[in-house]
């Protein structure tokens, strides 16, 4: 009996972590390959970092460009490519994937209003040259609020007291020195409700995704529901409520089609350049919260704008 349960108890770990985890494992246990472990973690950083700065690079010249201020459309179609991939990689058997399971798409229903809405300001702001004011100035606070709402959640794993003070300090200053920096009198009245509330969508969808892993793990040790799974069945729902919302939205999808240079294929370059990136940075935060835990996605999500004011001083 006791080695089943130091069995089962090694497979629940492998099952949280995933292969991701696993790897680091490895990585930490061996004392050769230990170094390069904060080595990794930071090529890891830097690269989302470009990548996020170059999907800003390209959305500052598209949008303005071609008149293609449509942040609902090009969300429901980044979350389309995201779909088309996985299933791809899928039927090459190179990622295994279950069939969409109603159960945990219910418990996954939060987070993926909440990262749908969170997407959809973002290119919105985007859309509107906005994203230079107050939104960047918002995202150093949101380790500190995945941190809070991981406590609230009472995940399995919540950082430690220090990480959680480190972070506090991080990001407050941060913050301060942003807004000393830059200030505030450019920003427009309805980035002083869509920032803030992105920020907390955003941290309720990092921690509730890990809740979710926990809970599947939990109650479902048998069925071994994959990372995979978890994040394809949250890419479906927010398909279903981006299409649906597309749908109702004054941008209705004739009138966004109809809008297009589809006669130009440097039209297309810039589109499909956005959202695969998007995919890319949004695959990258949410294998990061599955695999690691949600302060780390936020961590990677937030690393450029929270280090960014400390350099300024070198």
């Amino acid at each position: 009996m006791k080695y089943d349960y130091a069995r089962n108890f090694k497979c629940s770990g492998r099952w949280r972590r995933g292969w991701c985890a696993s790897a680091v494992k490895n990585l930490s246990s061996n004392h050769s390959l230990k170094p390069l472990v904060p080595t990794l973690c930071l090529v890891v950083v830097v690269i989302y970092g470009l990548a996020d700065k170059l999907q800003n690079f390209v959305a500052g010249i598209f949008i303005p460009q071609y008149h293609y201020p449509y942040a609902v459309a090009l969300s429901f179609a980044q979350v389309l490519i995201s779909l088309l991939v996985l299933n791809l990689l899928h039927v090459l058997s190179l990622v295994p994937l279950k069939h969409y399971s109603r159960s945990l798409g219910e418990r996954l229903l939060v987070p993926a209003i909440c990262n749908s809405i969170h997407t959809v300001l973002a290119l919105w702001a985007k859309a509107s040259s906005w994203y230079a004011g107050l939104f960047p100035l918002t995202l150093p606070l949101l380790p500190l609020l995945t941190v809070g709402f991981g406590f609230a959640l009472k995940l399995t794993l919540p950082p430690s007291i220090h990480i959680s003070v480190l972070i506090s300090i991080l990001s407050g200053a941060s913050t301060v020195l942003t807004a000393a920096s830059h200030g505030l009198s450019g920003a427009e009245p309805l980035e002083y409700l869509y920032a803030p509330l992105a920020l907390i969508l955003h941290s309720v969808s990092l921690a509730w995704l890990a809740k979710v892993s926990e809970a599947e793990h939990r109650f479902s040790a048998d069925a071994q529901t994959s990372i995979f799974d978890i994040y394809y069945t949250q890419l479906v729902n927010q398909s279903w409520m981006l299409g649906l919302l597309w749908l109702l939205h004054v941008d209705n999808p004739w009138h966004v089609l109809s809008q297009g240079n589809w006669h130009s294929l440097l039209f297309y370059g810039y589109l499909f350049a956005i959202l695969l990136l998007g995919m890319v940075l949004d695959f990258v935060v949410c294998m990061s919260a599955l695999c690691v835990s949600p302060v780390a996605a936020a961590l990677i999500h937030s690393a450029r704008e929270v280090l960014q004011p400390f350099f300024q001083f070198l």
